[in-house]
């Protein structure tokens, strides 16, 4: 059964770093385009960012670009997230998620539920 492992959150000052880790299993990573979303309390589901299969193509939302940055070892099957600069409105529990897209164009979905597996979420706050 697949499985993703989120690890990493705590509590951080502004301006302070984290390094969030998502561990695979059950699933040939390689295969899987994998992201990162976060949900702050009262606020709806935000896709933070993604990786392609291979490491080559990322997003970012715009909101933590030039802050974040994805990437993934497919030796390891782990996927990364380094935060830094965090702001409390990064405040938010975080989730991994794994997809194989139908479209080799569009492959990272908004729509966290459209994702084929996903983690529990672990909790990353931001004190001002």
């Amino acid at each position: 059964q697949a499985r993703l492992v989120e690890s990493g959150g705590g509590l951080v000052q502004a301006g302070g770093s984290l390094r969030l880790s998502c561990a695979a299993s059950g699933l040939t990573f390689s295969d899987y385009v994998m992201g990162w979303f976060r949900q702050a309390p009262g606020k709806e589901r935000e896709f933070v960012s993604g990786v392609s299969w291979s490491g080559v193509s990322t997003y970012y939302a715009e909101s933590v670009k030039g802050r974040f940055t994805i990437s993934r070892d497919n030796a390891k099957n782990t996927v990364d997230l380094q935060m830094n600069s965090l702001k409390p409105e990064d405040t938010a529990v975080y989730y991994c998620a794994a997809d194989q897209p139908t479209s080799s164009i569009a492959i990272f979905s908004t729509d966290f539920n459209e994702w084929n597996v996903r983690g529990q979420g672990i909790q990353v706050t931001v004190s001002s």
